[in-house]
């Protein structure tokens, strides 16, 4: 007779419940960064999740980065700009979104990235688009017009969006591309690919950290700011990383990716527990359009 599991092999082995805290941990990201004003500059928030970050994957992976050292280094522009994108520019800039914007609208923002994927897809591979995944397009870009401008069309005639939505739509235009181009990196684990784009973030947010201090918008964090950093290094970045491989291995990339449309759901609900947002009805309606948009998109031809 075989022991009963420990708690936390029946977690491991529950792709589904790690899928849940992946997008938990990804939706919390949105209100950590609102929290962030304030109390950590945006490229130090950045500089310092990627550096803490390097301080232990780098290490725990140093066998497999050796091992796969002359396949990275032949694919070290693919790794550069996915690492640029996907990772330093697309937290920069919902980082800066956030002094400007609520978290409710960043979560909610956030849910256009697959309809994004689905046309990054078709402009670098020509993968067709059916009709109803170009209604689903149609209905989510629609969703996100909602957000933009507070549910008001004035708001549209006049192109008077707020700063910190437009920030936010280009960062999930990056991280879309980014998401269509790890779609052919080299083969190895996904973990070790995961650090070696980490360690770029690292080392392109230097620069940006620098002239942060130089334009003196750098300050020193708070303590509430230092605890932010501390949830933003081990939840998003790596607790979340680990969850969501290990679901792919579980139930593949397919089945796991569509949980990422949990992050809309959950960010503006965490955004009205913690934060007091107030949630509107632009907010009901453009949270309705952008999830049915998704699901209408990928729904089979």
């Amino acid at each position: 007779m075989q022991p009963a599991a420990s708690l936390p092999q029946r977690i491991w082995a529950n792709a589904y419940l790690l899928l849940t805290l992946t997008t938990l941990l990804w939706a919390g990201n949105a209100v950590a960064s609102r929290l962030a004003v304030g109390h950590i500059a945006p490229m130090t928030l950045t500089s310092l999740r990627w550096v803490l970050v390097c301080a232990v994957m780098p290490y725990l992976f140093r066998q497999g980065l050796r091992e796969h050292w002359p396949v990275l280094k032949a694919n070290w522009l693919k790794v550069t700009l996915l690492g640029t994108f996907g990772f330093t520019a697309f937290n920069t800039l919902m980082y800066i979104a956030a002094y400007s914007t609520t978290a409710i609208n960043i979560g909610i923002l956030q849910g256009s990235i697959p309809v994004f994927v689905l046309l990054g897809a078709f402009l670098a591979f020509r993968t067709p688009i059916g009709g109803l995944q170009a209604l689903g397009v149609s209905v989510t870009i629609l969703g996100v017009l909602v957000t933009a401008s507070r549910g008001d069309w004035h708001t549209l005639l006049q192109l008077s969006f707020v700063p910190g939505d437009l920030w936010m739509i280009i960062a999930c235009l990056l991280y879309a591309g980014y998401t269509v181009g790890i779609r052919t990196r080299p083969p190895m684990p996904g973990l070790i690919f995961f650090t070696a784009m980490a360690m770029v973030a690292c080392l392109v947010s230097l620069p940006l950290l620098a002239a942060e201090i130089a334009t003196g918008e750098a300050f020193w964090p708070t303590l509430t700011g230092w605890l932010i950093l501390i949830y933003v290094v081990v939840g998003p970045s790596l607790a979340s990383q680990l969850f969501f491989m290990r679901a792919i291995e579980l139930i593949g990339p397919g089945r796991a990716g569509v949980f990422v449309n949990l992050v809309p759901v959950f960010a503006p609900v965490l955004a009205v527990l913690i934060l007091g947002e107030h949630l509107a009805l632009y907010h009901g309606l453009a949270l309705a359009l952008v999830l049915g948009g998704i699901w209408i998109a990928e729904r089979r031809r």
